[in-house]
């Protein structure tokens, strides 16, 4: 076979260097694992990425999707590591990226009847290396809570407005933590949690749930925050909450960042 023109590694004269190229947008089979042990099967949104010096003049951009499926479809927060370094010998990059954005499902029980039903949650994988040996890991996860004005509480002689929000915690730890845990505690942080399947019964607990925990959504991330500080595990985390309200045509939002220790 005649051998073919290799163009990415030709000379880039613009002495320009990129901080992150490679491919996104990939659909990748996933099964994660559980708290209880069990493992739930998901489809991933991919992002792979390396850095590339100036002189080069492309990236080879089937190598990640070959480094990408070489590990399989069972994905394990210990082993994420192994992805971007991989990618740093394959493609001779000092930096690599990778990013797996994927539903999360749990079988959530009604407070009341306890009929069950299944809710998803967003979460988000982010590790990180370098040829100095560093390596990073971010967990995030996106969590739908309900909120009640403690304002609209206080001046109304009836009823008081309410919202469901949307909270964005991310984490960097000591030691591995389950996803179920920091959806656990972000849905302590708010007035009330949601579910999926509610019967009448139900629906009373809730709404009185939230009527007698009305929060802000600055008291929203400063009730994450605050959680997140009585764990040792949690070396960093960033919250964001927003609430998208309802009897106004604009968004209230809070962000509380920790930096690393």
């Amino acid at each position: 076979m005649k051998e073919l023109t290799d163009t990415q590694n030709e000379m880039d004269d613009r002495k320009i260097a990129i901080d992150r190229v490679g491919v996104k947008a990939l659909k990748f089979p996933l099964e994660v694992r559980n708290k209880d042990g069990s493992t739930q099967r998901t489809v991933a949104t991919t992002a792979l990425a390396v850095d590339l010096p100036h002189q080069f003049k492309g990236t080879h951009m089937s190598r990640f999707v070959e480094v990408l499926n070489s590990h399989g479809n069972c994905l394990d927060v210990r082993e994420m590591t192994a992805i971007p370094e991989e990618l740093l010998g394959r493609l001779e990059a000092r930096k690599a990226h990778v990013e797996f954005r994927f539903p999360f499902f749990r079988s959530k029980p009604a407070p009341v009847t306890q009929i069950s039903g299944v809710m998803d949650y967003e979460v988000v994988f982010e590790a990180e290396s370098d040829i100095e040996g560093n390596h990073d890991f971010i967990l995030t996860v996106i969590v739908p809570v309900a909120t009640l004005c403690p304002c609209s509480k206080a001046i109304s002689e009836r009823g008081a407005h309410n919202q469901r929000g949307t909270v964005t915690y991310s984490v960097r730890f000591k030691e591995p933590i389950w996803i179920e845990d920091l959806i656990d505690l972000v849905e302590a942080s708010a007035s009330c949690e949601l579910y999926s399947l509610l019967k009448r019964p139900d629906e009373k607990a809730v709404t009185e749930r939230a009527y007698d925990n009305p929060v802000f959504v600055e008291d929203l991330v400063r009730n994450v925050a605050a959680r997140s500080n009585a764990q040792d595990n949690i070396v960093w985390y960033r919250v964001e909450a927003e609430n998208y309200e309802s009897i106004h045509n604009h968004n209230a939002y809070a962000v509380v960042e920790k930096l690393d220790q």
